[in-house]
């Protein structure tokens, strides 16, 4: 299943447009957003009237009768020549230092969007009802995640695309920890608030993860590199509705905090990188912030 996730995508895209993939990542993640809006209830449906196990298999038959095809009409890549390998980012090996840093700070900073994400995702309306939303207001609030995705989305396609991939992970970090400051300064009047935030924060950190180390480290190794990256964030992940919702059974607020708190400290680790100019070489690691 990990196969068809963005990350397969993304190394695709980049292996076929180099360089020039941000704006398809993009597109990619604009039309997938609507995903869960058809899958859930779709799913819901075909299990109510056919049985799990029917579901299952009908989804099994789109896949290999729709999305196969599909996937095997791409058109085929080429292998990447030398010129845009230098041009691309690709580092000397006296840089190995710094790529292996600039990559160790990208998998912390996923990491801890992926425990937010995973975390609040899994537990979101219990979670606001435990914090005084009533069940409509919940579900309000939860109905708001999916659009407010899509708009983020939208929003990079247009305005944040002129800007490197590091200013809008940087401002995609931030929004969660608003939406806490919300919620709790507010009370359950502001859940709506909470929800739209986080998942605006959520629908470009997405991007972020095809477009931020395509800007990084350039097209060379992408799959690879994005391999590495995200194998922190699948465990983190995997750990977070857990962890997250007995943090909120045993901690209360106290747990909203600490969502918040991992994702500043994301944001902090990404102001330690800083992004060369595209035909200067690779990326610079250090204490300085574009």
């Amino acid at each position: 299943m990990g196969m068809g996730l963005y990350e397969a995508a993304f190394a695709t895209l980049t292996r076929i447009y180099g360089t020039g993939a941000r704006k398809a990542i993009t597109g990619i993640t604009l039309i997938a957003g609507f995903a869960s809006t058809v899958g859930w209830p779709l799913t819901t449906w075909l299990a109510a009237e056919y049985g799990w196990r029917e579901a299952c298999q009908i989804w099994a038959v789109i896949h290999l009768c729709l999305a196969l095809p599909l996937n095997l009409s791409l058109p085929r890549a080429r292998p990447l020549d030398q010129a845009s390998q230098a041009v691309s980012g690709a580092n000397p090996h006296g840089e190995r230092q710094s790529e292996t840093f600039a990559m160790g700070v990208l998998a912390y900073m996923f990491a801890a969007a992926s425990f937010v994400s995973s975390g609040v995702s899994a537990i979101l309306p219990s979670m606001l009802v435990a914090f005084g939303a009533t069940p409509a207001q919940a579900l309000l609030a939860g109905t708001l995640v999916g659009p407010a995705q899509v708009g983020a989305r939208l929003l990079e396609a247009g305005l944040l695309n002129r800007f490197h991939p590091l200013l809008s992970a940087r401002l995609a970090m931030l929004m969660n920890p608003i939406g806490v400051v919300a919620l709790i300064a507010g009370g359950s009047l502001f859940a709506p608030v909470f929800a739209v935030l986080y998942g605006a924060g959520n629908g470009i950190i997405t991007i972020a993860r095809g477009t931020l180390p395509l800007a990084l480290f350039g097209p060379v190794g992408f799959g690879k590199r994005v391999g590495m990256i995200s194998l922190p964030a699948r465990l983190t992940g995997a750990a977070a509705p857990l962890v997250l919702g007995l943090m909120v059974e045993h901690m209360g607020r106290s747990a909203l905090w600490i969502s918040a708190l991992a994702s500043v400290s994301a944001f902090f680790a990404l102001l330690l990188l800083r992004a060369a100019p595209a035909a200067s070489g690779p990326l610079q690691a250090g204490s300085q912030s574009s």
